[in-house]
């Protein structure tokens, strides 16, 4: 089965000292917005040539990884959702995103975010209805709100900027520094294309 094959792989890859640093790097203790995350110490180039290498993984195994307290496993399972969304067809594309949007309590730490939200939900909504990029600027939850902006990264390599604009003005006054960090990143892309 593939999805053993694949966990046999990451295990086979774990670095211990490595796993103590992300964990402190994360944010994973009592409290902190990573708290009881599981690192295994594989660096991202090296997740990315396993996605890679398993890309043909079905939805239904991609989702075990997904859920997985594991934090590398969740992250291979979103490289491995990219690359099913970028060589899919319509009716795929719409699968993949709409088993993301379902599975979003899983992408929770913000390399987590950062690394597919644009990729998946703001190439899926560029040519479509995005009011759900406002209900999620609007939500309680630290990720959504990230994914929220986070997904306008794919309009403004399009210089399209009037959602990036709008969703900041929603998450201005948050105090959370990674939402903060998250909008004055993305005010910045705009301000490289477009400083006015």
């Amino acid at each position: 089965m593939a999805l053993a094959e694949i966990k046999k792989e990451i295990i086979k890859e774990s670095n211990y000292q490595q796993s103590i640093n992300l964990q402190r790097f994360f944010k994973t203790g009592k409290g902190e917005y990573g708290e009881g995350d599981i690192f295994l110490g594989i660096k991202v180039p090296i997740q990315r040539r396993i996605a890679k290498t398993f890309s043909d993984l079905s939805l239904k195994e991609v989702e075990e990884l997904l859920i997985s307290k594991i934090h590398e496993e969740r992250l291979i399972s979103l490289f491995i959702l990219i690359h099913q969304f970028e060589r899919g067809n319509e009716i795929q594309r719409e699968t993949i995103y709409n088993f993301y949007l379902k599975n979003l309590k899983h992408v929770n730490n913000w390399d987590l975010v950062d690394s597919s939200a644009h990729k998946i939900v703001g190439a899926f909504l560029f040519f479509r209805d995005r009011k759900v990029l406002y209900n999620l600027a609007k939500s309680k939850n630290l990720w959504e709100k990230r994914v929220s902006i986070i997904s306008t990264a794919f309009f403004i390599a399009r210089n399209d900027f009037a959602d990036t604009l709008k969703i900041s003005k929603i998450l201005l006054h948050d105090e959370h520094n990674l939402i903060q960090k998250a909008v004055g990143w993305m005010l910045r892309e705009v301000g490289k294309r477009d400083l006015e």
